[in-house]
């Protein structure tokens, strides 16, 4: 039932033959076939602006008042690339590997193969465009270690990469929004996917400022509309983050792809009260020269400052001493959360570590000395000469941290704890990127396909920009030769008509139910729910409850919501009801999915499938495959397999120690 299209030859050949044999679409032909992208992230704006280049007529659509506000400007700490700089032993079947063996090996090989072929383009793209990567005293880009690896191939813009890096993809779009090959929709949300024939032919989009529906026809449609953590209500994703795009597609036939695939990452800000709404990231990029830590001793209340160094924990580098504090996200999380629950967390709540950059200074501040052929200098001057090089390399990152917390992180440890951060499970996709709906395509983080059940450090902007400049490009196309005799369907077609009433129908329902409990209420509810019982650690029993809350709050929602002001305005109440009603029903079948896999892979951890020492355990013989799931109806799907099978890479106990 799954065609997933991948290529004959070789792994190593696969996209090489690929691209000498897709069709391809002449550039009259490309003037005459109009492609919708909805967001306009790394992703979206990537391939917005590479179809535009190539000459199709694309509409592009984001719900913020611009493309610069996508939330792949929150990505901090840097882009993987296989260009091997440091000459320590990188190469693009090392960055193919280490991402293999970092999701666990739930990952396809084809799709992670040709991500890591990609990736040395990326830079070199990004560099044209003018994004600032950081560089060594002599010009040439510098590289740092992120989790899961141990070669130095992450280029990164300081504390601010994905901000760069968006800033480049916007200016390449804004350059066709200017030629005129792209028409951009700001404050334009996607509320449903037009089916024409099988086919998706167009979405209905919803201004937000005016709340009129608007319908627009396409020969293809792309969505690129990021992760589903704020599933959990607190995440490190920006609070307009959400699911219903790509929600809207899987209930029009897309499958959705391990939706129970969620990243927690290690370091995060600690919650600090009911009263927050989302929470910060402390790049992983800390890690390199940040050391954790808890006190040996139980319930130690002393300030850190007053633990000596034999009363101190470094329990990362004790437990993996191969790869030490660089150990994979998923590794780093369930490794804190096991101290904290054994009586050893930090801070008021307990519910903490510490990343201490005390040793980094000081060896930094060292190497300045002899740079700069200094013989007589004081401890206090070693230690600013080093915070000064901390400074340059994550100065950012640590005002940030001073900012929220109120501590200078210069001269007391950084308290973290894991957090909700990505999402591997989206939309089921093939090796073209096209989704189980022809003629609908999903990238980046929207869809299932480069990282298994955990991504490693620095792969998510390169997932986008692969997608979207390097992928769609030539995959599109070849689904688009066929499509050239397609004249442009008319909005007043049948099929339009029936989906905006549809959407129509949902918001006047939604408008007139006029109950008492408001929409963030409900929000924060799922995401206890989600949290406690599908967060990192989950158990049968607890989901199974978790399953039966769900359908009950999804009840409540739909009786007792109350949703001030009108349709027909600027309403964010309005917006968000239909965002968390969507949640509700992924909450649900994110439950299902981990209830349904009993294993241990990744960032997935039941509790029941676990090693002696508290690692996880995956059961190969039952389930190497990708848990693809069809909505049938209201608390319906069917899961369809997809068997993974592993040429290059011989699946084996993931171990880091």
């Amino acid at each position: 039932m799954l065609d997933v299209k991948i290529p004959e030859g070789k792994l190593s050949e696969k996209w090489t033959h690929y691209k000498g044999h897709c069709k391809l679409v002449n550039p009259a032909n490309k003037r005459n076939l109009e492609i919708i992208v909805v967001g306009t992230g790394l992703a979206g704006a990537s391939a917005a602006a590479s179809l535009g280049e190539l000459g199709y007529q694309v509409k592009a659509f984001c719900f913020q008042d611009s493309p610069r506000r996508a939330h792949s400007i929150a990505a901090q700490g840097g882009i993987n690339a296989a260009k091997n700089y440091q000459n320590d032993g990188d190469s693009v079947y090392r960055l193919f590997y280490d991402t293999i063996k970092g999701g666990d090996y739930r990952a396809r090989e084809s799709n992670v193969h040709r991500l890591a072929e990609v990736s040395t383009n990326i830079i070199d793209q990004c560099v044209a465009q003018g994004v600032p990567f950081a560089r060594e005293y002599g010009g040439l880009l510098s590289n740092r270690s992120f989790g899961g690896t141990q070669v130095q191939r992450t280029f990164y813009a300081a504390g601010q990469t994905g901000q760069q890096l968006l800033i480049g993809a916007y200016q390449a779009l804004e350059r066709q929004i200017a030629l005129g090959n792209v028409k951009m929709y700001n404050r334009h949300e996607m509320l449903d996917i037009v089916m024409v024939e099988d086919k998706a032919r167009g979405i209905i989009a919803r201004d937000l400022i005016t709340g009129n529906l608007e319908r627009h026809f396409g020969h293809a449609v792309l969505l690129c509309t990021g992760g589903y953590g704020n599933v959990f209500y607190l995440s490190t994703n920006a609070m307009g983050s959400n699911v219903t795009a790509a929600w809207k597609a899987h209930k029009k036939g897309a499958f959705f792809g391990n939706p129970c695939f969620t990243q927690i990452h290690p370091t995060c800000i600690p919650v600090s009260g009911d009263h927050q709404s989302k929470l910060t990231l402390m790049s992983e990029s800390l890690r390199n020269d940040g050391r954790i830590w808890v006190p040996i001793k139980k319930e130690d209340s002393r300030k850190a400052k007053d633990i000596p160094e034999t009363e101190r924990d470094y329990y990362l580098e004790r437990r993996y001493p191969a790869f030490g504090n660089l150990v994979p996200r998923d590794v780093a999380s369930r490794a804190a959360k096991e101290r904290c629950d054994a009586g050893y967390g930090v801070g008021t709540s307990k519910q903490a570590v510490y990343l201490d950059f005390t040793e980094a200074i000081i060896r930094y501040g060292k190497i300045e000395i002899g740079k700069k052929g200094l013989t007589t200098i004081s401890e206090s001057d070693i230690y600013k000469l080093g915070v000064d090089v901390v400074k340059e390399k994550y100065g950012n990152l640590f005002d940030m941290y001073q900012k929220i917390t109120g501590d200078n992180p210069y001269e007391v440890p950084m308290r973290i704890y894991p957090a909700v951060h990505y999402t591997m499970g989206g939309l089921w996709v093939d090796y073209e990127l096209m989704t189980s709906v022809k003629g609908l395509y999903c990238l980046g983080e929207a869809n299932f396909s480069d990282h298994g059940a955990n991504r490693l450090g620095a792969s998510a902007l390169m997932q986008g920009l692969a997608d979207g400049y390097f992928v769609i490009p030539y995959t599109v196309g070849n689904y688009l030769a066929d499509e050239i005799r397609t004249t442009n369907i008319s909005t007043n077609h049948p099929a339009f008509a029936e989906t905006e009433k549809k959407v129509n129908d949902r918001i006047e329902q939604l408008m007139q139910i006029k109950g008492t409990k408001s929409v963030e209420s409900f929000h924060k509810r799922l995401g206890k729910i989600m949290w406690e019982k599908c967060g990192m650690a989950r158990n049968a029993e607890g989901l199974k409850q978790a399953i039966s809350e769900i359908q009950n709050l999804k009840k409540e929602f739909w009786n007792d919501v109350r949703i001030p002001g009108s349709i027909y305005e600027m309403n964010p109440e309005l917006d968000k009801a239909g965002r968390v009603a969507d949640f509700i029903e992924l909450g649900e079948l994110m439950c299902l999915d981990a209830l349904t896999r009993e294993e241990s892979c990744g960032g997935h951890f039941r509790e029941e499938f676990q090693t002696s020492d508290g690692e996880t355990l995956r059961q190969d013989d039952k389930f190497m495959f990708v848990s693809n799931w069809e909505h049938k109806g209201e608390h319906e799907w069917e899961l369809i397999k997809e068997e993974l099978k592993y040429e290059e890479v011989k699946p084996s106990k993931r171990s880091y120690k």
